[in-house]
């Protein structure tokens, strides 16, 4: 673009372009060179400047030298997504027959782009599989993108997904590009897919079969390249039955299943995680290596695991964390980690009734504590399904998620009752 021209000021258009489109390459030129317009320029974001009357030769010298920087940096940011993807797959940690099947499901479905669904319960790994996939893929070289679709809002999870046009609605200040988009090319993890609302679920089957996404509040289609991974808790065959999961969604998704298995299903593995992850926080947090005793290692494949991998790994770093001896005995995971450790009447770890109610603290707190209660017992008895949680608990699905949000409560490690239960 020109510095200065009739009716646009160069700096404010460059302004306007890096605002818009902050990864574009910007080359001003203008008759009225001067050094102080220059570094105003270079320091705006503009990738190079040129001093009319321009040559040919010096503007392709500068053309070649921007496309060339653009490349360098395209594939610094594919690098760093290739050794991202497979430090990810190195943490898939097992052996056992359970995990077998599972690498040759994930060897078998990795180099095709079709859409896979990955079932298992919270805390398998559902996540380091897909990145596993991604890592085993053709598509190593794109970006891994992954959405929670039971962090966001009904109202936020279309903007996030499909993108959203400038003035689309309030607060829309710039264009936005959705994940589909960000993950063209490369792999798109939709976690938590059984919490996408019907509405929501019309549209992504429509982007799932078409390859084009609209943004909210745009009118162009916007093709994409992107291979979807969808993860799931749920058994999404018995939410079709429900009315909660559209079925021709459900068809579409259910392309190639992978089911995740849980840790209680795979306890020959528990010596060569607990190993692993001993040396993964030992690294993280500057502690010595710890060795594991015999003993501790059964008590460990003893344990029912709930949590499944991240409860172990949980564990595994509050006993590197306070492990003073070169050894994680008995003693250490007894006093200090094993008062964590989920029970089927205490799901959230050991503690007694007092305790939980906090009833020797501060008024705020109790309540606190009481409102986190009422909020986790609805989400539990409503199977994580918010719309229905806020209905039990007479309030908005939006001041549901805001109470979520402001007590920290962690959706992935709620303990879902089973149908038929409540």
């Amino acid at each position: 673009t020109d510095l200065r021209m009739p009716h646009v000021d160069g700096m404010l258009l460059l302004e306007s372009v890096q605002a818009e489109h902050p990864d574009l390459p910007v080359v001003l030129m203008t008759g009225h060179g001067s050094v102080r317009d220059a570094v105003h320029a270079m320091r705006s974001g503009a990738s190079d400047y040129i001093i009319k009357p321009v040559r040919k030769d010096e503007l392709l010298v500068i053309l070649e030298r921007t496309l060339k920087a653009c490349r360098l940096e395209a594939e610094v940011v594919r690098l760093r997504e290739a050794l991202d993807s497979q430090r990810n797959f190195e943490q898939l940690v097992g052996g056992s027959t359970a995990m077998q099947r599972l690498y040759a499901l994930i060897g078998a479905v990795a180099d095709s782009d079709a859409l896979v669904l990955v079932n298992g319960p919270t805390g398998a790994g559902k996540e380091l599989v897909s990145r596993a996939i991604h890592a085993r893929s053709n598509r190593v070289g794109g970006p891994f993108v992954a959405l929670n679709c039971a962090a966001l809002p009904e109202q936020l999870l279309e903007s996030e997904l499909f993108g959203h046009e400038k003035g689309s609605f309030t607060g829309a200040v710039r264009r936005h590009a959705g994940r589909f988009e960000q993950a063209s090319g490369g792999t798109l993890l939709l976690d938590e897919i059984g919490e996408i609302p019907v509405a929501t679920q019309v549209r992504l089957l429509r982007v799932l079969e078409s390859g084009i996404v609209q943004r909210v509040g745009g009118t162009t289609p916007v093709k994409v390249n992107t291979r979807v991974i969808a993860a799931t808790n749920r058994n999404l065959a018995a939410e079709v039955e429900a009315g909660r999961f559209r079925a021709d969604l459900y068809y579409r998704l259910n392309v190639f299943r992978i089911p995740v298995p849980s840790l209680a299903d795979r306890i020959d593995d528990i010596p060569l995680l607990t190993d692993h992850f001993v040396q993964v926080f030992a690294r993280r947090h500057d502690r010595p290596a710890r060795v594991v005793s015999s003993s501790i290692l059964h008590r460990l494949q003893q344990h029912s695991w709930p949590g499944n991998v991240r409860e172990l790994s949980h564990v595994v770093e509050r006993a590197v964390l306070l492990t003073t001896g070169a050894t994680i005995n008995e003693i250490d995971l007894e006093d200090r980690a094993a008062t964590q450790l989920p029970s089927p009447d205490h799901p959230k770890g050991g503690r007694n009734d007092r305790d939980a109610t906090g009833a020797d603290a501060p008024l705020p707190d109790r309540l606190r504590i009481l409102e986190e209660q009422i909020i986790i017992e609805a989400l539990r008895t409503s199977r994580g399904i918010q719309a229905e949680a806020a209905r039990r608990l007479g309030i908005s699905r939006s001041n549901l998620h805001y109470r979520i949000r402001k007590l920290g409560i962690e959706l992935t490690d709620v303990q879902y009752i089973a149908r038929g239960t409540d």
